[in-house]
């Protein structure tokens, strides 16, 4: 029985003495067609097209032999390495790599990388591929058949993207193209192939520490619940709603810490107000629309999404109607509208709601919107007192009912 089987990486080009090695030497190999089509192959080996990784690897544990895998690019980046190393296989993996097509696709473009998400994209993860497009200035995608260029372009419609599209990498049919994202969908594009998206906003900066992000945010700012003054927005320029409970620090910890947003959800904050729950939803790397009726309300959220390097689209419209034409969200943070805007929001099935009243029967009225829609629904009386720290004096207080609500189907 095999306990050991060897995975080569093949990006196109010539194969590495050590590669060759393994193949001379291979009773089995498993593959791709345009991998068995190799002439390194053994002719007394075993070929096995490779389709269920999990079968395969069923197979070469059952094999007596030098058993091969090969794989196009590196296999250990979102390759067959993971699956073959699964502890129910019992085998050992020896990799020989090649260059990944993700770094082939920003070669050619001619670009750094490390400051990349990179996702893969199934027709069951198109979506949250697409968020994480949404929400980031560079992405790599790894597409896939029914999950391509064309759907993700389609599904950004209305967000401005570059595309760099490559197709069959370390091929003779090798083509790179380069299109603003709605003129993508208007072509057929050839299979294997990696997209770069780009977004409007400016690079990471270099001299960062970490791949795919920066966690220490614009200006190096630490921490959560701001007051609404670091979004920009003076306590003399802010409207009265602004000022109230549905805009306070401590209430926009209580809805983030229920809604969770995080890499791959869309989010959207209806009655964004002063852009503050938007942008720190970004800063946690969701997908976000900010909603709002209030044209300088608007400009102040997308201001404040500037000053802080995070990519947010602004919306201008009054809900319920607005909301019928956006993309489908996951999380919703209600800022206003009552029983109408939360019945809304409710038919199109996000996991979490939160919303808040300034009164009981507010709060009844919006709980049971909720529950009647399909949703299991807490509620707590949040109360805090915000004190002069020269004087130890009471400075403001703030009373207010925090509506939080998971879809029934998901409740425990």
């Amino acid at each position: 029985m095999a306990d050991r089987v060897t995975v080569i990486g093949w990006d196109g080009s010539p194969l590495t003495r050590a590669a060759t090695a393994a193949l001379s030497a291979a009773t089995l190999v498993a593959g791709a067609a345009h991998h068995l089509a190799l002439p390194e192959i053994p002719e007394r080996a075993e070929r096995i097209r490779l389709g269920s990784v999990d079968l395969a690897a069923r197979r070469i544990a059952g094999h007596r032999g030098s058993p091969v895998v090969l794989a196009d690019g590196d296999p250990g980046l979102f390759g067959v390495v993971r699956t073959l190393r699964a502890p129910e296989h019992g085998l050992e993996v020896e990799v020989v790599p090649a260059v990944s097509s993700v770094a082939t696709a920003f070669a050619r473009a001619g670009m750094p990388w490390d400051d990349a998400q990179i996702v893969v994209a199934h027709p069951r993860t198109l979506r949250r591929a697409v968020n994480v497009c949404r929400a980031h200035h560079k992405v790599a995608v790894l597409t896939s058949p029914g999950a391509g260029p064309a759907e993700l372009a389609l599904l950004l419609e209305g967000v401005h993207r570059t595309f760099v599209i490559c197709e069959e990498l370390g091929t003779e049919r090798e083509r790179v193209t380069v299109l603003t994202s709605d003129k993508v969908a208007d072509h057929a594009w050839r299979d294997p192939n990696v997209v770069i998206v780009i977004g409007s906003g400016p690079e990471t900066s270099t001299g960062a520490w970490i791949g795919g992000r920066r966690p220490d945010g614009a200006r190096g700012i630490r921490g959560w619940a701001l007051p609404a003054a670091a979004y920009g927005a003076p306590a003399a320029s802010r409207g009265p709603d602004e000022q109230g409970e549905g805009e306070s620090p401590g209430l926009r910890a209580a809805q983030l810490a229920r809604l969770g947003p995080r890499t791959g959800d869309l989010l959207w904050d209806i009655g964004a107000g002063s852009g503050a729950l938007a942008v720190e939803a970004a800063r946690f790397g969701a997908a976000v629309l900010a909603v709002d009726s209030d044209p300088d309300a608007c400009a102040r959220t997308a201001a404040a999404a500037r000053a802080f390097e995070v990519p947010v689209q602004v919306v201008q419209g009054r809900a319920p109607h607005v909301l019928e034409r956006l993309p489908e969200p996951d999380v919703v943070r209600i800022g206003g509208g009552g029983v109408p805007v939360v019945i809304a929001v409710a038919d199109r099935r996000p996991e979490r709601i939160v919303t808040h009243a300034s009164n009981r029967d507010e709060a009844e009225a919006l709980g049971a919107a909720l529950a009647e829609n399909g949703y299991t629904v807490e509620c707590s009386l949040l109360q805090s007192v915000e004190l002069d720290t020269s004087a130890w004096t009471e400075r403001e207080r703030s009373v207010v009912f925090l509506l939080s609500a998971l879809r029934s189907d998901l409740a425990p």
